[in-house]
């Protein structure tokens, strides 16, 4: 897909060894229980950088269980075609066209992708900038996978890798 865009794009997504984002039914139990001996995984300075969101109807369904709203002060676009538009702290867009569209004319700058469908969504189409993977030491062995079929190699650059607590590890990649 061919857009010219005013804003950078980054991912930072906690997996399990094997490439997992979530159990099959969606559970992340596995990666918050075990999220805090990582100790500090820079997402805090992360989302500093961040003023926009976008995620999937998945991600937004998921993170409503959370029991609080974690994007206070952020914009926060959902893509789905079949969410209503009811919550005044998301905007939802139809289609990626409307959503790079949406984005571009609230001003974006700088856009976490969030959620696996739409991390595979901006992999195909190239429109995600960075990758920062922070890999949880267990195999699940099934489960919702973070990287899917895609058409085409996506190149990676090695920005760096560290040792996290707990045996967490952490790679920060460049796309394209």
């Amino acid at each position: 897909m061919s857009f010219d865009r005013t804003f950078r794009t980054a991912v930072t997504i906690g997996v399990s060894l094997d490439g997992f984002i979530a159990r099959p039914d969606g559970d992340i139990e596995w990666l918050t229980t075990r999220g805090e001996a990582a100790g500090d995984t820079g997402y805090e300075e992360f989302m500093a950088g961040i003023d926009t969101l976008a995620m999937g109807r998945n991600t937004y369904e998921k993170v409503l269980t959370f029991g609080f709203w974690p994007y206070e002060g952020k914009r926060v676009a959902v893509l789905s075609t079949t969410l209503s538009a009811d919550d005044p702290r998301v905007t939802v867009y139809r289609s990626l066209e409307e959503l790079l569209a949406g984005l571009t004319e609230q001003g974006a700058k700088s856009v976490y992708v969030d959620g696996g469908r739409m991390v595979r969504t901006f992999l195909r189409a190239g429109l995600l900038d960075e990758l920062v993977l922070t890999t949880a030491p267990v195999l699940l062995g099934s489960g919702l996978p973070l990287f899917g079929e895609l058409d085409q190699d996506v190149e990676l650059t090695l920005q760096d890798v560290r040792a996290l607590g707990a045996g967490f590890t952490q790679a920060r990649y460049t796309v394209g």
